[in-house]
């Protein structure tokens, strides 16, 4: 009588993944929203993602708690659309991206926990392409267009409260 082999190992590894398709699910789309999904960025804790998605013909950001899909709300960044390159603090309390503002391209820096909106510093001859939030929301880098060529800049945020992970100290 032959038996089925009982494998703990290869259980173990069809479980796992099991589990990691299931984590592999994309959040569910909005009403109003198509299911494009663009431009992905984690938070340095992992726990949100922020992505661009096409909202009745605008890319617009969509911030999204990964442990439930639940979508977070993002006030004053629902106006100025089209929005491109979102990036996260650490645990997500500052959200950078480019939106448009008339025919100019600027780039801003959401402070969830304020719910405030600041403009981000670039010289006026300089057209923001791709951005990079450093962990701690201090500085960031820009990639900008200046008369057809393509630069880095390196901006210091100063005046912007440190997003630490927790139980690190302030210097």
């Amino acid at each position: 009588m032959d038996r089925p082999v009982r494998n703990p190992v290869a259980i173990l590894a069809l479980l796992s993944l099991a589990l990691l398709l299931g984590a592999c699910q994309p959040p569910p789309a909005l009403p109003g929203e198509s299911a494009d999904q663009d431009q992905p960025a984690l938070s340095g804790d992992g726990r949100l993602l922020a992505m661009v998605v096409d909202q009745a013909g605008r890319p617009s950001v969509r911030l999204v708690e990964r442990s439930t899909g639940r979508s977070l709300p993002l006030g004053p960044l629902n106006r100025g659309q089209p929005h491109r390159s979102p990036s996260l603090s650490w645990n997500g309390r500052y959200l950078a991206l480019i939106r448009q503002r008339g025919e100019r391209s600027e780039a801003v820096l959401f402070d969830r926990a304020l719910g405030r909106l600041l403009p981000l510093p670039l010289p006026r001859d300089r057209l923001p392409e791709k951005l990079s939030l450093a962990p701690d929301a201090r500085r960031l880098a820009v990639q900008s267009l200046r008369d057809g060529r393509s630069s880095i800049d390196l901006l210091e945020l100063s005046g912007i409260e440190p997003d630490l992970p927790a139980g690190v100290p302030l210097r």
